[in-house]
């Protein structure tokens, strides 16, 4: 079973039919693959102006990537729900703008006080990835966009890091591909792990041992680790999370402690207006992230019928409930990268 399906809302059968594709993977010749050396391959990079230069209006927030002392490599997560093929086209322009005015805005902008934002366009697997648990299409579709992110990250070496401290973020199926990333790039190469600020590992399903030589974040200021969370409601259990790591980005601790909403910095919502006050609370349960849903609106959740265990997820607003935690947060660990490494 794909992991990241017990995220998402349970499909009807109906529905699940309508956003199946048609024909197995094998029967689907995939777009091309990308060429990032060409700039329109990337979502987001920090030598042009794009959608991961926006701060919220009003906000008196600063884009300072041009004076980033780090880099931010972003996956984004699944924008493509079509059932037309398994993976999207790179040239179906419609995708890559829902694409930046959505994920790269809303979640990838909380890292531009902290780096250079480097965000690859892939050919990433439709939404019904997810739910095929009885082929393997899912994972052959979610493989062949794993191949296009890896491609990316060794073509930032190559080309962009120049040996400077990293960020590694992403949400939901950009977080699957990242902790493959981690694994295949960073947890037997000393010298590499050496530069990693810290993972951001949002939305997915990550186990404290998940690697060799990584470990879940501490406490605020730890580097060389990683954080990750899932939110749903309060009071909603859910036991197959409870091996994974729920890290509290109120307090960047591991602990069960509930942290007031007074902690809460800032949350961002759908429409990007604004930065809404204390939205919610949060505290670690087995595995997930409870929260109290926020009054104010902007903060979607899936509501799972027929799933008691499960009932209300935040999914989508993962970021944007502790935009501001997660934007002072990765600034801090940069400079306490830089601390260490001086």
């Amino acid at each position: 079973m794909l992991a990241f399906a017990a995220l998402l809302l349970p499909l009807s059968g109906c529905l699940k039919t309508l956003l199946r594709p048609r024909h197995a993977f094998a029967a689907y010749v995939p777009g091309p693959a990308p060429d990032y050396a060409q700039d329109s391959c990337w979502a987001a990079l920090p030598i042009r102006r794009d959608s991961a230069d926006a701060v919220p209006l009003k906000s008196g927030l600063r884009d300072g990537q041009a004076t980033a002392a780090a880099d931010v490599f972003f996956v984004h997560p699944t924008t493509y729900y079509r059932p037309a093929a398994w993976n999207a086209d790179l040239g179906r322009n419609k995708t890559n703008r829902f694409t930046d005015r959505t994920t790269i805005r809303q979640q990838a902008t909380a890292f531009n006080a902290a780096g250079r934002i480097y965000a690859p366009r892939y050919r990433q697997a439709t939404l019904y990835s997810f739910f095929d648990e009885q082929t393997p299409n899912g994972q052959q579709a979610l493989d062949l966009a794993y191949a296009d992110v890896k491609a990316a990250f060794q073509y930032y070496l190559a080309h962009y890091s120049q040996g400077r401290p990293l960020i590694i973020a992403g949400h939901s199926q950009g977080t699957a591909h990242a902790t493959r990333l981690l694994h295949d790039f960073f947890d037997h190469d000393p010298a590499l792990r050496r530069r990693l600020v810290a993972a951001y590992l949002i939305g997915f399903k990550v186990k404290p041992d998940e690697y060799e030589a990584i470990r879940p974040c501490p406490d605020s200021l730890a580097t060389g680790c990683f954080v990750s969370y899932n939110a749903v409601a309060r009071d909603n259990e859910y036991p197959p999370f409870r091996p994974f790591v729920a890290t509290n980005p109120l307090t960047w601790a591991l602990d069960s402690l509930r942290a007031p909403a007074t902690l809460n910095r800032g949350g961002v919502g759908a429409d990007f207006r604004r930065i809404d006050p204390h939205p919610t609370d949060a505290q670690t349960h087995r595995g997930l992230l409870w929260i109290t849903p926020p009054d104010v609106p902007g903060y979607p959740r899936f509501l799972l019928p027929g799933r008691s265990e499960l009932r209300h997820s935040f999914h989508i607003a993962d970021y944007g409930l502790f935009y501001m935690n997660i934007r002072e947060n990765a600034k801090a660990r940069v400079r306490a990268w830089q601390l260490l490494h001086r």
